[in-house]
Formats: C-alpha cells, structure tokens, sequence
C-alpha cells in the first residue's frame, strides 16, 4: 500500500458523503482506509489487526445507519479507527495516541455515542441508549459492534439477557474474527443460512409477504403460518441457536468483506421490530500480509517499519517477563502454585509458565470477576493461585477480592502489570488507582517493587506467608541508576544525600533538611531531582517496597527530624498511599504535620501521551519536583537552613524551563 493517494478519503467529512459514492469507489475507499490506518499505527503505535479487518464493517453501517441520530457503540473500542476516519476526524487522525490528540479508543469528548476500553460493556451502553430513544419517541437506530472475545465477559449475557423488548431499534454486530460463536452443523445449515442471507432472499420474503397480506381476510393469518412454518424447519434441520433462544433475531454468518451482502443483511436487520443480532466473520490484519499471519503479534503494537513489519526479536526482561520467570521457578519446587490470567497469556508473561505447567495454568477468557473468584475457590481448596490481570481491569473485581478472598480469609496473591501511568491507551488504562481503592480491603498487603530483585523478594514473601496480596508493577523494564547507597529494612529501603562541603568525618550527625518518600518507578525521578538539590540541601530518599500497611515502626523514625516530608506518588492523591502517610504522621506526636507535602495526581482523568508529556502534566520530571520542593523550603525554612549551611547562596534563580538552578548572589 505505499504511495496509495487517498483521493476519495480526503473527500469524507462526514458519513453521508458516502452515499452517493458508487460501488467502485466505495471499493477503493476501503482500501484507502486501510492505507491511512496502517500509515499512521506504524508510526504511532496502536490496535492494528482488528482495525484492518472490521474496515467493510464500519463502512457498511455507515451507509445503512445515519450518524449521528443513529448512535454506533464499539466494545471495548480500539477497533473504532476507521469509524474515526470517516466522522470527521481524519485531519487529526496523525495525532492517534499522541498527547492532546485522538484517543485510540471511542470517546465521548469527541463526540463517539459512548466511550470505552474495557470488554463487555458495549451492549449494556447500547440497550440504555435505545431505551431512551424509546422513552423520548425518537426513531433512531442504535448499533453495537462487538468482537467476539468480549463474549467471553459475563456483562455481555447480563445485557442480552434484557434485550427481548418489543420494539427495540438495537442492532448488535458481532464481529466474529478469531472463534466460532454459534457452531454450524453440516452442509445443510451453511447452505441454509447462505440463502438466508442473501438479498434475493429478502426481496423474496418481503414479496411473498406483501402478496400474502392483500388477500383479504386470510391474508394476516397466512403471513403467521408461514413464519410458524418456517420456525419448525429450522428447529428441526438447523442447530438451535442461542441468541433466538434469548429472543433476538439472528442473521448470519456473513462475510464481513463483502460490502453489498453487509449492506443487505443490515438493511434487513433495520425491518426487524426486535433486538437483531448480526453475526459478521472478518479477517484480522486483512490487506496487509504481516498482520494476516501474525494477528496476535499485530493486536497492539509499538511503531514499526511497514514494509519490514514487526519483527519478532528476542527481547531483554521486562517486569513481565521477570514476574513468568518467577512464577515458573516457583511452580518448580511448589506444587500448589497455580496461574489464573483473564485472555493475557502473552501481556502479563505467563506463556512461558502455560507451557511449563499447562495443567495448573488457566487463562479464563476476558472474565476479570471470574477469574478472581476462581482463584479464591483454588485457594480454599488448598492451591496458591497468583491472578495476572492489568491494574485497569482489577478495578472490575473490588467486589470479588473483598466478598470471595477478603472476608474468608483466603491467601490470594495479584500480579498487577502495566500500574501507573500507561502511555499511549489513555485515560481508560491507566492504572492509577489501584493503591488507592485496594488499601481499604481488609487484611491485603500491597508491593510495589521498583527492581526485578525486589519484585523476586515480594513474590518470596507472599508464597511463604499465604496471606491476600497484591503485587503491582510498570509496564517495562527496571530503570538504570546508582542503587548502591540504599541501606535495606523490613519494608522499605533509604539513601542519604548531603552537601558536598559537609565535612565526611560528621557525615553520620547531619541532619537531613529534607526527606523524600516515594515507591515504584517514578523512584528515578526523585533520584533525579535530588541531584539537583544535593549541593544545597540534605536530604533523605526513602523508597518503600511494601507499601501498605506501612511498617510505621521503621518509617516514621525517619520522618520526625527533616523540615520538610516530600511524597511522591504515581497515583491518584485521593486515598492514595500519601494520603494513608499523612494520618499516621497526623497521629505521631513527634512529627509536626504542617511539614508534609504530597505531590500525587490531583486529576485522574489522564489521556494519552507519551509517558514524558503524561509526567509533565502531573508535575513529576525531576526538574518540577526539585522546582517544587525548593519553593517550598524558601518560603518555610530559608532562616533555618542558612544557618546551618554556611555556604548556601541566600536565595535561589530557577531555571524557566524547571530543569536546573543557578546561584543568584
């Protein structure tokens, strides 16, 4: 596809520029789709291979529904690209993913009907929009595209349950391009449900039926026996499908790139007076051979050269990585040990324990709740289950750790992968607040270890004492810096940084001025800042590795002689791990509270961004937090620390760009 000139694409403001695009162009339109979608994830990374292969779904919706009175509901989301492209937004469609650009996923700040990045709640969203349609008398169609992974979510059976209301302008596209939903049997039933779905079909049906209701008198009563007819036909030669058993109509399979039979099978969804559920199979990666033959490999990617494709190379550790080796070493000598994922085999590491232990692995499907609650039923039967899931998606299972792990005591330990902030995905993966709500479950302990030898050393301490533990940690690898001066406790590890002219031989009766505390990865940054501020002040870094409960008889000691307790933390500020400081400082009599300062997010709602930008808007560089912490001494404690180092210039120039200091005389 390189040099494909989008010459119709750039023509597309909105969806009704499509309908008066002939078959041909409508063709080459598609293709053009793919091109830009490809263009831009190579560059920016994203979701590539579902985007690719839904790309003849997303046009036929739209010239069969009329958007924006007609709403369009995508689970999960990341599979919205061409859906983007072709309402409005393909001029900023280069800033995918990127800081103060387009979200990668649906998003109601840019008008989508509903935002999502979760599975399984697109059908739930879809039937209450389609509700208040109806409440309000509006005749607008609404449409949830779904792939069929998310049937593997309880959520999506909890919404169909309740989509058997009469009336109901709901149309549920399942998008079918890894397994088969509704098995067939034999040639019988593909030959059945190939002339079910085809537009002479339709014409034929609809025909006799308009026939059938102008013979007077007889004629309604015709129309209903050849429906009760045909009913018993497919009950006796076709498998019962279960989306009809839920009172839904179902029309398909169909192949999901032939653009004329999708307009047909969903022109024919919008004469249905229930719930219609359409079965579409797509190809993931189609258009692109690379992603065809590695789809998984392509499900969501960094940048990478287009014509080259990924290249699978052997990667160094990574946290994940390190957590399957951990949990491969330890299923070796532990018999009990066994690993839970919710469809993360490969994310979150376990592929390599799934194949050392196939029988103590399970990967439940996108079943957060359930895995959750399985793990507590492994575990009252004696196991030691370690539940693998992203720290976005253990916020769907606070009910379960407290009701079916918590409450009866049961030692349960979660591997949380991808916590703080998360680059790229946005404001629905961030793993931000998983200290704050976990902290009030009773009984858990949680870590947050910054190296792979503290994160070995976490996990050695969970299986040894069986309690409900949560063991969470970045996406990537452990950072690089001088680790040397920590001196190592039970809980948590610290390094004393003081001025240079201090004189060695006293080094052991300075006092710190100032001290940090912080956990995880943004350790680095405070290591950072500190270097901007080690000429001129002392100061302490303490880094916890439990992090709660806080072993307070070891941490608050090191609090009570500084001016100045500077927090950091790479989590929501509201409950968080500060905040759980702040009280036990508040009911330490030692320790003025009026010195505390915690820099935390103030503001959850993050999107996406690079990592840096995402740090920068929370104040976390290094420059904004020795910035930061050096307004705060000048203005509390400038009399204080001038007497104590007399070398200290009175006052302090900072840098504009808040990455440095200068001496000002």
């Amino acid at each position: 596809m390189k040099g494909f000139k989008l010459t119709i694409l750039n023509d597309i403001l909105s969806p009704q520029d499509l309908k008066s695009l002939s078959r041909t162009d409508l063709d080459n339109l598609a293709g053009e789709l793919r091109s830009r979608i490809l263009e831009t994830v190579s560059k920016n990374g994203g979701h590539l291979a579902s985007n690719l292969g839904i790309v003849e779904t997303t046009l036929a919706i739209h010239l069969v529904f009329d958007a924006p009175d007609d709403q369009i509901v995508f689970d999960v989301g990341h599979q919205c690209y061409a859906h983007k492209l072709l309402t409005g937004r393909q001029q900023q469609f280069n800033t995918l993913r990127q800081w103060q650009g387009i979200s990668g996923f649906t998003n109601r700040n840019e008008c989508d009907a509903f935002g999502a990045g979760h599975s399984g709640t697109s059908v739930s969203a879809a039937l209450g929009l389609a509700m208040a349609n109806q409440l309000d008398g509006k005749q607008h169609y609404v449409v949830a595209v779904v792939g069929d992974g998310s049937f593997t979510n309880g959520m999506i059976y909890e919404a169909l349950n309740n989509c058997n209301k009469k009336n109901l302008r709901l149309i549920i596209i399942l998008n079918d391009n890894e397994m088969s939903i509704s098995e067939n049997v034999g040639g019988l039933s593909n030959y059945l449900s190939k002339i079910r779905n085809s537009q002479n079909y339709f014409n034929l049906k609809h025909h006799t039926q308009s026939v059938l209701h102008r013979i007077p008198l007889v004629g309604e009563g015709l129309i209903k026996g050849t429906r009760k007819f045909k009913k018993q036909i497919k009950k006796r030669v076709v498998a019962e499908n279960f989306f009809e058993h839920l009172g839904l109509d179902y029309l398909g399979p169909v192949d999901g790139g032939d653009l004329k039979k999708l307009e047909s099978v969903l022109s024919e969804a919008k004469s249905k007076q229930n719930c219609c559920l359409v079965h579409v199979h797509t190809v993931k990666g189609k258009g692109y051979q690379h992603a065809e033959e590695h789809p998984e490999r392509y499900h969501s990617s960094g940048p990478f050269d287009l014509s080259k494709g990924i290249e699978a190379k052997p990667s160094g550790d990574t946290f994940s990585a390190v957590f399957g080796k951990i949990m491969v070493a330890a299923a070796n000598t532990n018999a009990s040990i066994c690993a839970i994922t919710a469809a993360m085999t490969g994310g979150t590491g376990l592929d390599k324990f799934s194949q050392a232990h196939p029988q103590r692995f399970y990967d439940v499907g996108i079943a957060e709740e359930h895995a959750v609650t399985f793990a507590a039923g492994l575990s009252a039967n004696g196991k030691t289950p370690v539940c693998a899931i992203y720290s976005t998606f253990v916020q769907r299972v606070y009910d379960q750790l407290i009701h079916d792990a918590a409450i009866q005591k049961l030692p349960l330990i979660m591997a949380l992968d991808r916590c703080g902030l998360v680059p790229g995905d946005g404001i629905t993966h961030q793993g931000i607040y998983d200290c704050s709500y976990l902290c009030s479950i009773p009984g858990i302990k949680i870590y947050s270890p910054e190296t792979y030898d503290e994160m070995k050393m976490s996990f050695a301490t969970c299986f040894e004492n069986k309690s409900l533990a949560v063991i969470r940690y970045p996406k990537g690898a452990e950072k690089k810096y001088d680790r040397s001066g920590f001196i190592k406790l039970k809980g948590l590890s610290y390094q004393d940084f003081f001025n240079q002219d201090v004189n060695r031989a006293a080094h052991q009766t300075v006092k710190p001025e100032i001290v940090m505390v912080t956990y995880g990865r943004i350790t680095e940054n405070a290591y950072d800042a500190i270097a901007l501020l080690r000429a001129t002040y002392s100061i302490r870094l303490i880094k916890l590795v439990k992090v709660y409960p806080l072993d307070l008889s070891e941490l608050l000691p090191l609090l009570q002689q500084p001016e100045l307790v500077y927090i950091l933390e790479e989590g929501v500020k509201s409950g968080g791990i500060g905040e759980k400081l702040a009280a036990a400082i508040a009911q330490d009599e030692q320790i003025n509270p009026g010195k505390l300062r915690i820099r935390a997010i103030e503001n959850p709602l993050m999107e996406q961004g690079d990592l840096t930008s995402l740090y920068d808007c929370c104040g976390f560089l290094p420059g904004q937090i020795a910035t930061e912490i050096a307004k705060i001494v000048e203005k509390k404690i400038d009399d204080l620390l001038t007497k104590k180092m007399h070398k200290r210039p009175k006052s302090l120039f900072i840098d504009t760009n808040g990455h440095g200091f200068k001496n000002r005389i």
